[in-house]
């Protein structure tokens, strides 16, 4: 286990790597792999551990009874997933969890992070802060994509939505870390009607694109 790599991550901000893998045996870790398009949570489950992406990439999605998709987003190396659904015991899921690419994922028991061993270590407190600090975090996130959605209309939800990269990534040429499809799922819109606002956008003189790269013109 590369654990210069964890030691990088959030959840494991502050603890030194030689106590990473110390710490693995406390905590329950499990490394699984998954292939391309392959589920590691379904709807309906039932999840008892805090998972971390250690390389490739899982999608978080929303299926409803006509098989319609609602991309709810995307979860890189270092990042966690389907934690809040642990936190909340008993819980099942809303959405499903699936590897976009080969990924592997660090599984780790959500009652050994939260309760310390008999040692009682520092360094798994330090772990339990984290986690909480991840938790908060990932709820302004939450709040951030109902902000951008709430614009009834969908240049309202682009505008929001690269207003807010635009300020993220400090400047006007940014990168939007969805292709077009997974961008019109994040706002909540149809493919066509994104991708034409888009070009109406770009003859009004809003902003220019290609793919995933956009240069904000200036404010509509």
């Amino acid at each position: 286990m590369d654990t210069a790599f964890l030691a990088k991550t959030a959840l494991f901000k502050n603890v030194p790597p030689e106590e990473i893998q110390v710490r693995m045996h406390c905590l329950g870790g499990v490394v699984r792999s998954y292939e391309k398009g392959s589920y590691i949570h379904y709807a309906g489950d039932v999840v008892h551990t805090v998972s971390m992406v250690l390389s490739g990439k899982v999608i978080i999605e929303n299926d409803d009874l006509w098989g319609n998709r609602n991309l709810l987003g995307q979860i890189g190396p270092g990042e966690l997933f389907a934690e809040a659904y642990a936190c909340a015991e008993n819980e099942p899921l809303l959405i499903n969890v699936l590897a976009a690419e080969n990924t592997t994922v660090l599984m780790m028991d959500l009652s050994k992070v939260f309760h310390t061993c008999s040692r009682s270590c520092p360094q798994h407190q330090q772990i339990s802060d984290n986690l909480l600090h991840i938790l908060a975090r990932k709820n302004l996130s939450l709040s951030r994509r109902i902000l951008h959605t709430s614009s009834k209309s969908i240049r309202g939800r682009v505008l929001s939505y690269l207003s807010f990269l635009a300020a993220q990534q400090k400047k006007k040429i940014i990168t939007v870390p969805f292709n077009r499809q997974q961008m019109a799922d994040y706002l909540s819109v149809d493919r066509s009607a994104l991708s034409n606002e888009l070009s109406k956008m770009q003859k009004e003189g809003i902003l220019e694109y290609h793919k995933e790269s956009f240069k904000l013109l200036k404010e509509e």
